[in-house]
């Protein structure tokens, strides 16, 4: 991820950490359930712009790192992506619907941080210094 991305008119490097829970903190989630959400979002990801850098998973959460592009409507994509990931998983795991009755499979909140680069109080010392002479 050294690399900074760009379009015709601007550089950028735009990375993001994603949490995203099962709703109602169901513990559902295994291996083969983590690896079929993975693949939905590398299928869904490119339309808006979205590479995907990382993904992990604990019982009943799962935490991704990607990259975006600024034009990238972060809250429509992860609308998006919990919303086909959540009528296939629960379609193909039919057991989960043991523990999720309802429709959804992820929980209606999420976790989105900003990722990489320096933290915002070295950013704004480097602002501060500028025009100064050393």
């Amino acid at each position: 991820m050294k690399n900074m991305d760009h379009n015709a008119h601007s550089v950028y490097l735009l990375c993001y950490h994603l949490v995203m829970v099962v709703k109602y903190r169901r513990k559902v989630i295994d291996d083969p359930i983590s690896d079929r959400a993975k693949e939905i979002f590398e299928y869904i990801a490119p339309r808006y712009g979205i590479i995907l850098e990382e993904w992990n998973h604990d019982i009943d959460h799962v935490h991704v790192m990607f990259r975006a592009q600024p034009k990238t409507e972060l809250s429509k994509f992860i609308n998006a992506y919990k919303s086909a990931s959540s009528r296939l998983i629960k379609k193909e795991y039919p057991e989960i619907r043991e523990k999720l009755w309802k429709e959804a499979f992820w929980s209606q909140s999420f976790c989105l941080m900003t990722a990489g680069g320096a933290p915002p109080e070295v950013i704004r010392q480097y602002i501060e210094s500028q025009g100064e002479k050393n």
